[in-house]
């Protein structure tokens, strides 16, 4: 352990941020806290929602960021998409044509059915209808596919070590556009733990807010030097998308199995399958577990229903063929 607030732990944070922010394709510093995503979801809603915010809902992690702004006294305006699909641009036009909201929230990638939404042509159609910010959960996107938070205009965007960046839990990660700390700047109600202008103002100087995660902080260095070694975070993209590309095969000579999210629309970090109507889906995640395999049930109103398949992190195509051998075997 060291001071985090030592010549020493300076130059520990200061030099996290240069990969941090090819990883997040942006200009800007990127923050650090001691919290799950979660934490960030209601920093999010705090600094930049003032009265209404616009909710995409495809999914349990959807439902979950609205829950958040509601408990955070802000009025939602829920925008829900049927399960497995995602919010298209054109949709999402005619929404902001409506009533004026502070903000636009969305899941980039739903964990919960294997979806990833268009980001690049929503986050354009926020910038040319409305002056509202565009508030991004990246949870299992961000280090598994591309999110060019600068080139997009993400006002936030946010994500959790334990995903695609294959870290223990207990970091989130994210990025402030300027227009997003000016508002925060106005907000009267933003806290104290997670005001952003704290953590923005903490990642610039090298400095944490207050006593950081430390052993994380390390593992984040770790792991971020093997990134690198990997060939960047392009290359990560390229794992990530083959191990897509092989899930799609899979399923696709699998005529019993089918993926929950639509081609073109499909997450390249987890897949969501609807197993075997005569083979439930808790029996299979307890049998794959007893082959040595952690598959996920479905959450919410999918539990029982699905099995999802976590292909992110440092895990590569190999991993996932001798998973999906199992699985072929144990759904008959």
């Amino acid at each position: 352990m060291i001071s985090p607030w030592s010549d020493e732990g300076a130059a520990l944070f200061e030099s996290l941020q240069p990969s941090l922010r090819r990883i997040f394709r942006t200009s800007q510093p990127v923050l650090l806290v001691a919290s799950s995503a979660t934490g960030l979801a209601e920093a999010a809603i705090r600094c930049a929602v003032e009265h209404r915010v616009l909710v995409v809902v495809g999914g349990f992690f959807g439902e979950w960021f609205a829950a958040v702004a509601e408990a955070c006294g802000r009025e939602v305006v829920r925008l829900v998409v049927p399960t497995g699909r995602t919010l298209e641009p054109e949709q999402l036009a005619r929404l902001l044509d409506g009533p004026p909201v502070d903000a636009v929230a969305l899941v980039h990638s739903e964990t919960s059915t294997g979806a990833l939404a268009p980001l690049a042509e929503i986050a354009r159609v926020v910038r040319t209808r409305s002056d509202a910010l565009l508030l991004v959960d990246a949870v299992t996107s961000i280090g598994a596919s591309p999110v060019e938070t600068d080139q997009w205009g993400l006002d936030f965007v946010f994500t959790g070590s334990q995903k695609a960046l294959a870290l223990p839990p207990g970091l989130a990660l994210g990025v402030a556009s300027d227009r997003l700390l000016e508002r925060t700047r106005r907000q009267r109600d933003r806290g104290w733990y997670f005001d952003l202008l704290k953590y923005d103002q903490a990642a610039r100087a090298a400095r944490p807010t207050q006593t950081p995660a430390l052993s994380l902080v390390y593992a984040l260095e770790r792991q971020l030097g093997r990134i690198e070694a990997e060939g960047g975070i392009e290359a990560r993209w390229r794992r990530h998308h083959s191990m897509l590309e092989l899930m799609e095969a899979w399923a696709s000579s699998q005529p019993a199995f089918r993926l929950l999210a639509a081609p073109g629309r499909r997450s390249w970090a987890v897949a969501t399958l609807s197993p075997p109507p005569n083979v439930p889906a808790p029996d299979i995640v307890r049998a794959m577990r007893a082959r040595g395999f952690v598959l996920a049930d479905g959450l919410g109103d999918l539990s029982g229903q699905v099995i999802r398949i976590g292909h992110m992190g440092d895990l590569g195509p190999e991993h996932l063929e001798a998973m999906l051998a199992e699985l072929a075997v144990v759904a008959v």
